[in-house]
């Protein structure tokens, strides 16, 4: 059986970016990669306009909560893509570490909030081409 690759997303309150692309990569992987996400300094709830970002796209995050992000879960993970949270993510020897610089949703309009999606979209579509060939090896 080959291995389900674990991804981790992180972003300071893990109320937005990294909900967004927690629900992406669910979405896209059908089940075939692990996902989590968590934040540096978690939010009180996921970002309401977030949500309504990614309903459009028939993608439900409503259920999420922000958590914080554990050396463990850093540690269990094959990829760790940080959305601008800084330096505060523990490094292990051997995954893959990414930064992705995004804008914060947090305060904006929906209009707004969209094109910040349809990146995250991208984003994670090329993700997913690179490391699921690699899991079905």
């Amino acid at each position: 059986m080959a291995h389900a690759p674990t991804v981790l997303f992180v972003c300071i309150h893990n109320a937005g970016r990294s909900q967004m692309a927690a629900g992406y990569m669910t979405a896209l992987s059908g089940g075939a990669v692990t996902v989590r996400s968590g934040g540096s300094e978690p939010g009180h709830e996921i970002n309401p306009v977030a949500i309504r970002a990614m309903a459009e796209e028939g993608i439900d995050i409503s259920q999420g909560v922000p958590q914080l992000m554990t050396t463990e879960a850093v540690r269990d993970s094959d990829v760790v893509i940080t959305m601008g949270c800084g330096d505060v993510c523990p490094i292990f020897p051997g995954k893959r570490y990414e930064d992705w610089e995004l804008a914060d949703p947090k305060g904006r309009q929906l209009d707004e909030v969209r094109p910040i999606r349809d990146d995250i979209r991208a984003r994670v579509t090329a993700l997913l081409s690179e490391i699921l060939p690699l899991s079905r090896a």
